[in-house]
């Protein structure tokens, strides 16, 4: 069998066969893997024959006469049609605008260019073609807020977290709204917080934000009934079920207990949902306007949480894949008879998803009334749980015999497989990019702006054939300049703000493209190192974000004091004997840091307490030329905890620390008051230097 021939139908189908890795060094996919992963991708490559076979189908997708039903370009340029369509032929365009424009193409065979942003539709032949016309670039942070060299500061938090009384432990929208106020008041003009993906409500155990059941929706147990039913019906329903007492005991707990706290808010859902399907007001006819605008994909996301929860309660695998066939297929008969049969469960589904939606949106006006330009940044997940609801309704747009990770890096030498489905890139273009749509404008519609998770993914991901470890994938490429487009015009539509989280293992180029398009990439302070050196203050990138740290790292105070080594070796993450070599090597990295913030003049002294370098750390970040500068709650609370630990086992209490304190006071203290004035000032003053500057 011929090896040239098979690497040949992996490069066709988009299989990166060599790559650069963390270490800047050349590596190769070998055969075999090459094999499975062209196996797992549907294409058959047991003889030279069938690679043939392979390579004949693939060329005749990506050579076919049918172009695909959505076409992305960038407004004002025109667009080439040739070789489906001959110069001269005839072509009607009906704009999104309600515009409609009649013409031929020009000599070359080209559309005339369109300045209009939208998706327009083309006649033109015997197609019907959407065109998704773009603005070359996202709006930035001086376009949304109309700040010339804006040096803007925020805070980020995990939704969870968050307390305040009577949330029955576990942080909603109502705290987040607290916290946001609180952080106006002291300057912060956005707040980002963690994933609210759609996750499985008959599986409490699976509570991962990473790894949700659809990124097309939201996470039902963080809405706050109150603020769209009222804390009478509210208080109503908690009686009539007799939680407040296990509420009472789970909000004393330090961490969340998910599968009790879980099941609590669901039996207050259905109260609610109970007595709210026995009267009719105004609030109603919101539901049904919600439910109508929803459509398909919300009739289809529902019909899957109550189809995942009968077949559990069954005693059936909760996955959709081992499901009986019929219930594979969310257009079958059998599953329109069950919702049918099951209407009042459907509805129920309808009810929590208009709940957290509208929960959310009055978080976003909540946080722009007390101040803030931006108001809260959604953080969109890499992926989504093939098991769940996103994958059975988008069955075609996805992979389904790959999981998604990253090779090995400086952070894990082993590599690492998050479990999660990816989309097709092939299941992309010819569905019009659908399901990518749908979830850009569901994590745009409450947000001043969106994070996106592992933004390399948008050019390539990391995908692993079901079974293998994460060094046996490779680098699958995807329509990097499409997705791109989309997201500039969804994002314009929104008004958001777009980053991109780039860390990690970075294609060539990849962070340039970024910042010709205004999507800010990201900046840690642990890791902005130059041969042992920090790199100064000044020196940092203008088109990325500034941050101490994030969710998967140590804090600043935990960093000094190497408590996530301590962690990690606890977690059996790494041996005594790693741990004995990373511990010097922090000291070493300790020194460094702290003559930078010293050479900085942010640090007076290189003895300084942890609290004095922890709040140096903050200005350092904070004197950065980054136009927005992210605090993590963690370090303005000065915690030693992070909030996960990437790697097996569930030693470390991943995404279940609760703060002890409500949202609504956890800037009170007066150290606390400290850390904030001080990156305020630091901003404040980053602006000021900008501005004196001499070109």
């Amino acid at each position: 069998m011929s090896d040239a021939l098979l690497t040949r139908l992996a490069r066709a189908a988009g299989i990166n066969v060599e790559w650069i890795d963390a270490f800047d060094e050349t590596q190769q996919v070998s055969i075999a893997v090459q094999r499975d992963l062209l196996e797992a991708l549907g294409y058959a490559t047991g003889s030279d024959t069938l690679i043939r076979e392979s390579l004949a189908h693939l060329k005749a997708q990506q050579c076919g006469k049918e172009l695909a039903p959505l076409i992305t370009m960038e407004a004002g340029q025109k667009l080439p049609l040739t070789p489906h369509f001959t110069p001269g032929t005839a072509f009607r365009l009906a704009l999104e605008n309600g515009e409609t424009r009649e013409g031929k193409l020009d000599a070359s065979g080209a559309l005339p260019a369109i300045d209009d942003w939208g998706y327009h539709q083309l006649e033109i032949g015997d197609e019907q073609i959407t065109l998704a016309t773009a603005p070359h670039a996202c709006p930035s942070v001086e376009e949304l807020t109309g700040k010339s060299q804006a040096r803007l500061w925020g805070l980020t938090a995990q939704l969870y977290s968050l307390r305040r009384k009577g949330d029955g432990g576990l942080g909603d929208t109502a705290a987040l709204a607290d916290l946001a106020q609180c952080a106006a008041d002291a300057g912060a003009d956005t707040l980002a917080m963690s994933p609210v993906h759609a996750m499985f409500s008959a599986d409490t155990g699976n509570y991962s934000p990473y790894s949700p059941s659809s990124r097309m929706f939201f996470n039902i147990l963080h809405s706050a009934p109150e603020s769209v039913l009222g804390e009478q019906a509210v208080a109503q329903a908690i009686a009539e079920c007799g939680l407040a007492e296990e509420m009472q005991r789970l909000e004393a707990l330090d961490l969340i207990d998910w599968p009790a706290a879980s099941s609590v808010r669901l039996r207050l859902l259905r109260q609610l949902y109970r007595t709210f399907s026995a009267t009719r007001t105004d609030l109603h006819d919101d539901l049904d306007l919600f439910e109508q605008q929803g459509g398909e994909a919300l009739a289809q996301h529902c019909r899957f949480e109550a189809l995942h929860g009968h077949m559990l309660g069954g005693g059936q695998p909760g996955d959709w894949r081992q499901w009986p066939q019929p219930f594979r297929n969310p257009h079958s008969a059998e599953v329109e008879r069950f919702a049918s049969d099951h209407a009042a469960e459907v509805g129920f589904h309808v009810f929590a998803q208009w709940l957290i939606d509208r929960s959310l949106r009055r978080a976003q006006k909540a946080a722009c009334d007390a101040g803030m330009r931006l108001g809260l940044i959604a953080d969109l997940a890499v992926g989504a749980n093939g098991s769940g609801s996103q994958v059975w309704t988008r069955q075609t747009e996805f992979l389904p015999s790959v999981t998604v990770g990253a090779p090995p890096d400086l952070l894990s030498r082993t590599g690492q497989d998050w479990g999660i489905s990816a989309f097709s890139p092939a299941g992309l273009r010819a569905n019009g990019f659908r399901a990518f749509i749908e979830m850009l404008q569901t994590n745009m519609a409450h947000a001043g702006g969106i994070r996106i998770d592992h933004v390399m993914g948008l050019q390539r991901l990391w995908i692993i054939p079901h079974g293998a470890t994460p060094d046996q994938g490779a680098y699958l490429d995807y329509p990097f300049k499409d997705q791109l487009r989309l997201i500039a015009l969804e994002a314009w539509r929104h008004r958001t703000l777009v980053v991109g989280e780039d860390l990690g293992t970075v294609p060539p180029g990849l962070r340039e493209e970024l910042a010709s398009r205004n999507i800010l990439g990201m900046r840690v302070l642990l890791f902005e190192q130059d041969e042992g050196h920090f790199i100064a203050p000044a020196k940092w990138p203008k088109d990325a974000l500034a941050t101490t740290t994030t969710h998967d790292l140590p804090s600043i105070s935990g960093w000094f004091k190497g408590h996530d080594i301590e962690w990690r070796l606890k977690a059996g993450h790494i041996c005594p004997e790693h741990a004995e070599e990373d511990r010097p090597a922090r000291e070493k990295e300790k020194r460094a840091l702290t003559s930078a913030l010293t050479q900085a003049g942010c640090l007076d002294r290189m003895d300084a307490g942890l609290s004095k370098k922890l709040e140096a750390s903050i200005e350092y970040v904070g004197s950065t030329p980054a136009p927005l500068v992210l605090l993590p709650i963690e370090d303005v609370m000065a915690s030693e905890e992070q909030p996960n630990l990437p790697g097996p086992g569930d030693e470390h209490p991943n995404w279940r620390r609760r703060w002890p304190m409500e949202a609504r006071h956890m800037l009170d203290d007066k150290q606390v008051k400290s850390r904030l004035q001080r990156l305020a000032f630091a901003r404040a003053s980053a602006r000021t230097r900008r501005n004196t500057t001499k070109p």
